[in-house]
């Protein structure tokens, strides 16, 4: 991103592809959802840092049963501001044993998959009693290696999306809908 650039919230959104009142609604739709399939047990919620920490947040408050969370921070590395190289390194492991546990991964975004199937892999080695997958957003046209999404929220075009935890440049996260950015933002770059 150009830092001799301000950017501009509102002005360098091209559409806005969710709105926050579809967002707010899926959400509610998920926790109940949630809250009914893990009945009777005490379910880890394991938010994928940063972007998913608006969606995770606004989840674990429409979830009506017992929910502990974890974060961890995984970055994927060689490729650029816009795309993902699938090589992983995991800067922020869980704070808590997932051994024996139900583990909910809670994602923002799953486009390539790459980093998601490294993540699975991983976890999978700290034997969960059960691990499933909810995320807010699904990218099916980028995917690279299969993924299956328990719990989805909206699948959307081969946009490049800011919003709700989603940036650019560390930027835009604090939008409440889910936008494309218009290509001058991001191609300047």
């Amino acid at each position: 991103m150009d830092r001799a650039r301000h950017p501009d919230l509102v002005n360098d959104v091209d559409e806005v592809l969710i709105t926050e009142e579809q967002i707010r609604a899926k959400v509610a739709e998920l926790g109940a959802m949630l809250s009914r399939d893990y009945e009777g047990r005490t379910v880890v919620l394991v938010s994928v840092l940063k972007g998913s920490l608006p969606f995770m947040a606004d989840l674990m408050r429409a979830i009506s049963i017992p929910a502990q969370i974890d974060l961890m921070e995984v970055s994927s590395y060689g490729g650029t501001a816009t795309e993902t190289s699938g090589l992983v390194r995991i800067l922020k492991d869980l704070s808590s044993s997932i051994d024996g546990r139900d583990v909910l991964i809670v994602e923002d975004i799953i486009d390539t998959g790459l980093t998601l199937n490294y993540l699975l892999r991983y976890l999978r080695g700290k034997n969960p009693r059960s691990l499933r997958i909810c995320a807010l957003l699904d990218k099916p046209a980028r995917r690279l290696v299969e993924i299956s999404i328990d719990y989805r929220g909206f699948t959307i075009p081969d946009k490049f999306v800011v919003g709700y935890g989603l940036d650019y440049g560390e930027l835009y996260r604090n939008l409440p809908f889910i936008a494309v950015l218009k290509p001058e933002v991001y191609s300047a770059s």
